[in-house]
């Protein structure tokens, strides 16, 4: 870089568009936040499809696969505990269409939730708001059908906000902390960025994103060439 393209810029600005250079052709390299800090490794980003899928509560799965029923493991997911369940659902929207072979992920929780692409949501009929999981309270409902029974539920199906999990030495490198925003750099041939990511901090989160299929296959995810957070 010649010296007059630095006019204008403090040190910290510099800093970051080499830092951000390096990272691009040397993505394993040992980075730090400044010349004057210690090295720390750049932490491994996974960024992920998350198709449309159910979280059920014990009384959920009591009626829609039977009183005493388990989830069967399918495949265990990046984040500790998480995992797809043998068992799916079919999603009956008000305009009577239907989404079958909905996944049920694990474990049960607490609460009810039908998390669905846009797409989805539109083609079932759902003005579902873009939440972050676990937030249900005055969402719209759908009708679930399992192999045992059906049931109505009154609230709980959202888009889920996109988000950033993270551990807390995670969110010390990126300079975040739960509840700040990031965004998300796709490097393919439809690729972009995202704005918005949610960060969820707590030592039982390892760093990934999660995207639905609608925001991934607009970027393309599957054939990026890379892909970086930052604020």
């Amino acid at each position: 870089m010649a010296t007059g393209d630095t006019q204008g810029l403090d040190r910290s600005a510099i800093e970051d568009i080499v830092r951000r250079a390096v990272y691009d052709f040397m993505p394993d390299v040992q980075l730090g936040r400044t010349a004057d800090a210690a090295l720390s490794p750049v932490p491994r980003l996974v960024v992920n499809i998350s198709a449309r899928h159910i979280h059920l509560n014990r009384e959920a799965m009591d009626v829609l696969f039977g009183p005493g029923s388990e989830l069967t493991v399918q495949k265990d997911l990046y984040q500790e505990g998480a995992f797809a369940a043998e068992e799916t659902l079919a999603v009956f929207g008000p305009r009577k269409q239907v989404i079958a072979n909905v996944r049920v992920l694990g474990p049960l929780r607490d609460y009810n939730q039908v998390e669905l692409a846009f797409t989805d949501a539109r083609f079932l009929g759902i003005d579902a708001p873009v939440r972050l999981s676990g937030n249900v309270s005055n969402t719209p409902g759908c009708f679930l059908v399992g192999p045992h029974g059906g049931l109505e539920l009154t609230e709980g199906v959202i888009r889920a906000a996109r988000h950033v999990h993270m551990s807390p030495s995670e969110a010390d490198y990126y300079g975040v902390k739960a509840g700040d925003l990031m965004r998300l750099v796709v490097d393919s041939e439809q690729g972009g960025t995202l704005e918005g990511l949610i960060c969820r901090v707590s030592d039982a989160e390892k760093l990934e994103v999660h995207l639905d299929t609608d925001e991934g296959n607009a970027l393309d995810l599957v054939h990026a060439r890379k892909v970086y957070v930052e604020k």
